[in-house]
């Protein structure tokens, strides 16, 4: 057997051996971050000698060390593309969404007329292919980041909508009796009722929309760019054959992506420390 091979196992039977006895240690805030990592480096070493050890081509599947080595020589570019694709399509389209999405949430709590007659409408738009409509609003908006944002707006729109108009519905009916008896305006409830009560709710719908954000951003560039940007570098080094640059754009989008969620989730866990949900965590 190829030692590329014999080594790949030996590795990831001791890599195995020691999460385990980590994971069986009383959970630290080191052992939940170290089981994780030592898990990922597996990954990437299993993943080098196996490539080496079959001999893959690298046109098929690079090894992470040609991936790294492609990384650090195209970082300039790397990071122009994610000006481009992060930063101008999918950040902007991320708020403008979210935003639309919160507001018009609150006029659906507010009129039953829009919970029965938008809600369906949306769930109809959200089921929409967003392969199809990315080329529309390309042809509408130009191959600048606007049209990015605009196919954004639409992918995280609607589960956030969603996701804040179920929140407004959680309080419990003793919740309600409450403000009624306490002859509550409807800002008050919504105040110091239904959006604290939404409040996971909403942080869920944000933390869905993070990924569909940079996922819809760089589809959008596939039919149509300015000569930047990741899902353009993608599709153009696809052509190229040149699989290492286009794993170098792959692990910025999950980086960009990971860090985007965290930072929501960090957000959350600062704002609704005081809801169950968020209580007993280290």
């Amino acid at each position: 057997m190829n030692m590329y091979l014999i080594g790949a196992l030996v590795f990831w039977l001791a890599a195995w051996a020691l999460n385990v006895w980590l994971s069986n240690l009383k959970p630290t805030r080191l052992t939940k971050l170290l089981v994780p990592v030592i898990f990922g480096i597996t990954l990437l070493v299993i993943w080098e000698w196996v490539v080496r050890g079959l001999e893959v081509k690298a046109v098929l599947l690079p090894p992470p060390s040609m991936i790294g080595t492609a990384f650090v020589n195209n970082i300039p570019t790397l990071w122009a593309d994610f000006v481009q694709t992060f930063i101008k399509g999918a950040l902007s389209g991320y708020f403008i969404g979210c935003g639309a999405a919160f507001i018009t949430a609150i006029a659906i709590d507010r009129s039953p007329f829009l919970q029965k007659g938008l809600l369906p409408v949306g769930n109809f738009v959200a089921a929409l292919p967003i392969i199809g409509m990315a080329p529309i609003l390309v042809m509408w908006f130009g191959f600048g980041w606007q049209s990015k944002a605009a196919v954004v707006v639409i992918m995280v729109f609607f589960p956030m909508l969603v996701n804040t108009v179920q929140g407004m519905q959680a309080q419990t009916a003793m919740q309600r009796d409450l403000m009624r008896t306490y002859a509550a305006s409807y800002p008050q409830k919504l105040l110091k009722l239904r959006l604290p009560a939404a409040a996971p709710f909403i942080f869920n719908g944000l933390k869905i929309s993070t990924t569909l954000a940079l996922i819809g951003a760089i589809v959008a560039e596939f039919f149509g760019s300015p000569t930047v940007g990741m899902g353009f570098r993608i599709s153009t080094e696809v052509g190229r054959l040149a699989l290492d640059m286009v794993w170098a754009e792959i692990v910025v989008a999950a980086i960009a992506g990971s860090a985007f969620y965290g930072v929501v989730a960090l957000l959350e866990k600062a704002t609704t420390f005081w809801h169950p949900s968020q209580r007993g965590q280290d």
